[in-house]
């Protein structure tokens, strides 16, 4: 079956994929075969690189009609170089609910050429230090900005290659002025910056250095969407590889120009094919500064937050921010993670015994589900208390307790086995377990088909150290 359109991404079928495939069945590339690995392409779960025989120059040419196929709409880019490198664009389509995201927006974190030093050195190693537990993944941030408002080459050169001593994070090199950028790219020749920016003024000096020091280069033409388009055009025809747009961020009365020109150009590129938009996105939350007035500060944090939130869930692959208050952040960085989860998949965590403190043979035993927020928060309830218990993790399929005993998902059937697959009866030497109390309606099911007293828990978990204290009798 050939390949069609369907809001913008292309419809492969495996066959499509497999008549293309050197078809060996060596299994390197951790498949059955090359079917089941034509499959997984078309899923997106694995690379078209992991098919050895197919980088082989004998077959360059099925690799390049597969690479083809398999373009997202808009184009990947790379900024930095070795493991902290941050790759961002790569999105097949405009909306999670069609594809999976990849690539999360990076979040920068700006340092300027006129801050004392201490100051760029603390505010670099915060950035590099930001790091937020949430169910299960660690939440950090990308890319350090640095600003040239000096406009000075020889400042902005020092405080690039301060920057460049302090973290491995990749790097944005704000300047307008070719010259002061240039300095910032050779205290960092060979760091692949992310360089800004390119405008209808100054386009093809800044087009040089990103040859001439292989970076990716930002084109902006803030709220003009032609000019933009042209301008990335005459930098791709002059030899820029890598390009990111920048449509201009406005705070307040220009918000509504803001969302709608994201927006127009991630639609050009996911519905319209349009290769020229289809290239990564930057917004700059960070204008919420500029002319704050009487404003207090907090306010304009709050602002700020709330402006890179907007771009996060309108389609910017990467942003720049200054404030590094964790109040201010937080918000932004659970967000990108809930919107860069797969939508397809529930999110779970492995099922088993767990173990919380030091418990005995006294301690006691409950249950719950591997949905990954019910499972994290139970953990860190019971461990922000210091109970000592046993908890046994039940394979619910991703679902919370109340929709998985709702949708036959949480069963007594599966809590039984669960139960006696953990080998808890050798833990301890009583038989009685504290049930989540959303599901009480299956606590006589449990009973007769485990052989353990089931004890209806609290329905919210923040109460579990108040229950085993009251309730608890082994």
């Amino acid at each position: 079956m050939a390949e069609k359109k369907k809001g913008g991404l292309k419809e492969l079928s495996p066959i499509t994929i497999y008549k293309n495939l050197p078809k060996t069945n060596c299994k390197e590339c951790g498949q059955e075969n090359c079917m089941a690995f034509a499959t997984k392409i078309v899923n997106r779960e694995v690379d078209l690189d992991a098919c050895k025989p197919l980088l082989k120059p004998e077959n360059a040419k099925q690799y390049a009609l597969l690479s083809e196929l398999l373009k997202p709409a808009v184009k990947e880019v790379t900024i930095g170089i070795g493991d902290k490198a941050k790759k961002i664009g790569g999105k097949l389509v405009m909306y999670r609910h069609e594809f999976t995201y990849k690539n999360p927006t990076a979040i920068a974190i700006d340092v300027t050429d006129e801050m004392p030093e201490s100051e760029v050195v603390s505010r670099v190693q915060k950035t590099d230090n930001f790091s937020y537990e949430y169910i299960g993944n660690t939440l950090k941030l990308d890319l350090i900005a640095v600003r040239s408002t000096s406009e000075n080459a020889d400042k902005f050169k020092a405080c690039v290659k301060k920057v460049s001593e302090t973290t491995q994070l990749p790097l944005i090199l704000v300047a307008l002025n070719p010259a002061i950028a240039e300095a910032g790219l050779m205290a960092a020749p060979k760091a692949r910056p992310l360089l800004y920016a390119a405008t209808t003024t100054n386009w093809k000096e800044m087009a040089e250095l990103a040859i001439m020091y292989d970076a990716p280069l930002v084109a902006s033409a803030p709220n003009d969407l032609n000019a933009l388009i042209s301008l990335a055009k005459t930098l791709q025809e002059y030899g820029v590889k890598d390009i990111v747009l920048d449509p201009g961020t406005f705070a307040n009365d220009g918000l509504a120009d803001t969302l709608n020109n994201f927006t127009m150009l991630r639609r050009a590129a996911t519905k319209g094919g349009e290769e020229l938009a289809g290239l990564p996105l930057i917004g700059i939350p960070m204008v919420a500064w500029a002319n704050k007035g009487d404003l207090a500060d907090d306010l304009v944090k709050w602002r700020e937050s709330y402006l890179a939130s907007m771009l996060i869930t309108r389609f910017a692959d990467a942003i720049i921010l200054h404030s590094n208050d964790g109040w201010s952040l937080l918000p932004t960085v659970v967000l990108r993670q809930n919107i860069y989860t797969d939508p397809r998949k529930p999110v779970a965590v492995e099922p088993g015994l767990k173990v919380f403190g030091t418990p005995d043979e006294n301690s006691p035993v409950m249950f719950t589900s591997n949905f990954a927020l019910t499972f994290y928060t139970v953990a860190s309830d019971i461990e922000s208390s210091k109970t000592n218990a046993y908890l046994i993790v039940v394979d619910a399929e991703g679902a919370a307790i109340d929709a998985g005993v709702a949708g036959r998902k949480l069963t007594a059937e599966k809590i039984a086995d669960a139960i006696k697959a953990s080998g808890i009866e050798n833990k301890v030497k009583h038989r009685k377990i504290i049930s989540p109390g959303k599901a009480s309606r299956i606590s006589g099911e449990i009973e007769e088909l485990s052989g353990w007293k089931v004890l209806v828990g609290p329905r919210d978990s923040s109460e579990i150290a108040k229950y085993v204290i009251d309730k608890w009798q082994p």
